[in-house]
């Protein structure tokens, strides 16, 4: 990583992004297979086809900024994944792995809003704006999944998790 100036920074973060991205394009598959619930099932799907709007929006942002879209391995997103996994291939109450499952994706939603609250803030000070404005969007259907996974587990799974057997 090049740290000479915030540009590079912001050009580092944004690789790793792109990787994060197409990291979690093929997770999502396996997280759909392995939900239990239909609204779960549903919300996976949909963060699925917004994900790859996001992977098509950052090329859009590299396209800004004279780039190649290029990834660089991100292995934060990498270990968070690597644990949502052991998640689907848990054995027990399929409602109780759909908690385990949301649990696993806020995880993966909260790392992208960092990073996409920090790319879009760069982009802004680097007079970025309509790179800004593309990160913005992004970061604002992440916000938006992980209120949704919230809503999904206090009306729904966590409520029937915590009436099955063994609470």
């Amino acid at each position: 990583m090049n740290l000479q100036s915030l540009h590079n920074l912001y050009l580092s973060e944004l690789r790793m992004l792109y990787d994060a991205e197409n990291q979690i394009l093929k997770a999502l598959p396996k997280m759909i297979g392995a939900a239990s619930s239909d609204e779960l099932k549903k919300a996976f799907q949909t963060h699925l086809d917004q994900t790859q709007l996001h992977v098509n929006r950052l090329e859009e942002v590299f396209e800004m900024q004279a780039e190649s879209p290029k990834a660089e391995k991100c292995a934060g997103m990498e270990g968070i994944l690597k644990e949502g996994n052991e998640l689907v291939k848990a054995h027990g109450d399929p409602i109780v792995r759909d908690a385990a499952l949301i649990s696993g994706a806020q995880r993966v939603e909260h790392y992208e809003i960092a990073v996409y609250g920090c790319v879009r803030t760069w982009a802004e000070q680097l007079g970025f704006d309509r790179a800004a404005h593309v990160l913005q969007t992004n970061l604002q259907e992440e916000v938006e999944t992980d209120h949704l996974l919230t809503s999904i587990a206090k009306s729904k799974v966590n409520v029937e998790a915590a009436h099955r057997a063994g609470g």
